[in-house]
């Protein structure tokens, strides 16, 4: 059988991601036009859509440079073509990267480990277009009964809301570190160094608000950088 990475950087896979980014690309150009059509019927001037347009984009830069941190990490176990097209759609280089984690582990695999192959590369895929899939379905569907749904889980409390929905998020992630952490003491160790990274980096980037994006991607490396010296 082939190395399953052969197969992940298979020069048909980047075809066939390439329309699917393409299109992305034209709908941020048919949003981007819309809005400043949109203009017209506001007191906002040409020159004043313009500035905000050019903020938006530099504002993007930081965000986009973490993404890259965690995909350059994404790549090296799943491959190029697949990381490309899962951030172009989806962008949260932490839901997919956990959405990969997920199906190897579906596989009785660590993610990235000398067990990973394809069978477990392809669990990766599928968990992970399907975690999009149904978020997009979803928003489909229910977007415009989702006040009622919040009225009758959170009383109308916006507030409340989210924290319910970040507490749904930091259980996955929970479970993620701690069975992580369990499989052994370098792993424990790497995920301690991490954690009390990002700890720090929160602490400094309430005085440096600009660092605040790029703390996922410190603190993975700074685990990385651990586990590797152990």
């Amino acid at each position: 059988m082939k190395d399953y990475l052969e197969i992940a950087n298979d020069p048909i896979l980047w075809v066939m991601a390439i329309p699917a980014v393409v299109m992305v690309g034209i709908q941020a150009y048919l949003f981007s036009r819309r809005a400043f059509e949109a203009s017209k019927v506001t007191t906002l001037s040409k020159e004043q859509c313009r500035k905000a347009f050019k903020v938006g984009a530099v504002s993007a830069i930081g965000p986009s440079l973490s993404v890259f941190v965690v995909m350059l990490g994404m790549m090296a176990v799943i491959g190029g073509p697949v990381t490309w097209l899962r951030l172009s759609f989806i962008g949260a280089a932490p839901t997919e990267l956990t959405a990969s984690t997920i199906g190897a582990k579906a596989m009785g695999v660590e993610f990235g480990s000398p067990e990973y192959d394809v069978t477990a590369f392809a669990s990766s895929v599928w968990t992970m277009t399907l975690n999009g899939c149904g978020w997009l379905i979803f928003c489909g569907l229910f977007t415009h009964k989702l006040d009622r749904l919040q009225d009758r889980v959170a009383g109308g409390d916006a507030v409340l809301m989210e924290q319910i929905c970040g507490a749904a998020i930091l259980g996955t992630a929970s479970y993620l570190v701690m069975s992580n952490s369990q499989a052994g003491f370098d792993r424990f160790v790497a995920a301690l160094v991490a954690a009390i990274v990002m700890v720090l980096l929160g602490k400094v980037s309430e005085k440096a608000p600009k660092l605040k994006e790029y703390n996922l991607g410190i603190s993975m490396i700074a685990g990385m950088i651990v586990a590797v010296l152990i």
